[in-house]
Formats: C-alpha cells, structure tokens, sequence
C-alpha cells in the first residue's frame, strides 16, 4: 500500500471513531444536565454569619439570641455570651 492511502485510511478511521465517540459525550451531558436539574431541590439550611467572630455557621445548628426585635446568630455560647457582654458596655 502506498503511504498516501494509509494517511486516507488513517483519516477515515479518525473521522468514523470521532462520530460514534460523540454521541457517548451528548449522552453523558444530558444525563449530566438531568441529574443537576433533579438535584437542585430547595436547600435545606442556610449560613449564617456570626457577629463576634465572623464564622459562618449553618442556621439549625446556631446558637439564637433575640436582640432588639431581631435574631441574631452565633457559633458558639461562648460568642453569644461575648456578644451580650460587648452590648451592655456599649449601653
């Protein structure tokens, strides 16, 4: 065979294996983009962010402390404690 119809050969064999590869990739993209739409369910926590030492906690697992009509959200006690503590200086 002469080198010019193996380089055809070979050109023809690229082409036919990129053609059957690419609907294997569209395949796995839907069912990519299937399973992100299934799973973009509402969240079920938020984070918050703590006053005194800016961690971010998630709102069920927080320490709550109502404070002038408001909730505010802390880490720990030990923060809620150093929180009511820097008010009541400042009053």
């Amino acid at each position: 065979m002469s080198p010019i119809k193996l380089v055809v050969l070979a050109i023809l064999f690229y082409i036919a294996y990129r053609l059957l590869t690419s609907g294997k990739k569209k395949d796995k993209a839907e069912n990519l983009s299937a399973s992100t739409e299934q799973d973009s369910a509402p969240v079920a926590d938020v984070l918050v962010e703590d006053p005194v030492c800016r961690k971010l906690v998630p709102k069920q697992q927080a320490v709550r402390l109502q404070h002038k009509e408001k909730i505010v959200y802390f880490c720990s006690e030990a923060c809620c404690d150093r929180f009511v503590s820097q008010e009541g200086e400042k009053v």
